[in-house]
């Protein structure tokens, strides 16, 4: 992984927790030398996102074995999730947030959720995201929140599952 309750860390918990076994956590600084790990065959198996992997997949270095989202992504079509291959608790999601201060006035906050939209929104931006084999899935405000809310849920049984890691 790219280092203990990370994301790639957490996802591969939650599938070997999902399917019963237990998988040896081996710790990296970060994605890349993950990355680099597997390549070399140092590791069989990490979880990263769509966008650091397509190219390894692309050139046949790498197979994907399953989505951990709740949909298929456009980016591997044919890569089932793993709640399709029989996996009903592995759902992780890596995101990202625009967050201000609840003290942020009204007006300013609307301009920057109106502002987020618009680029979310554009070819450029969405054309990017495409190249890169990531998922857009822009949400406003009160959808946010309740993302973050039901996956930090989600994120906390994972987390409470794996325990202290040693």
């Amino acid at each position: 992984s790219s280092g203990p309750y990370g994301t790639l860390h957490v996802a591969m918990e939650m599938f070997a927790n999902s399917a019963g076994i237990k998988l040896l956590h081996v710790p990296f600084r970060g994605a890349g030398p993950a990355l680099t790990a597997i390549l070399g065959g140092t590791v069989q198996a990490i979880a990263a996102a769509p966008g650091t992997l397509k190219p390894q997949v692309d050139d046949g270095k790498l197979r994907v074995l399953g989505n951990c989202g709740a949909q298929r992504i456009a980016s591997f079509p044919d890569v089932p999730t793993f709640q399709e291959l029989g996996y009903k608790d592995v759902e992780m999601y890596i995101w990202a947030g625009l967050f201000a201060q609840s003290s942020l006035p009204a007006p300013i906050a609307t301009r920057l959720r109106e502002a987020m939209a618009q680029v979310m929104a554009s070819p450029e931006v969405l054309k990017a995201f495409e190249t890169s084999g990531s998922l857009v899935a822009y949400q406003d405000a009160p959808a946010f929140a309740q993302f973050v809310a039901t996956d930090s849920k989600r994120l906390i049984a994972a987390v409470k599952k794996i325990g202290k890691v040693e």
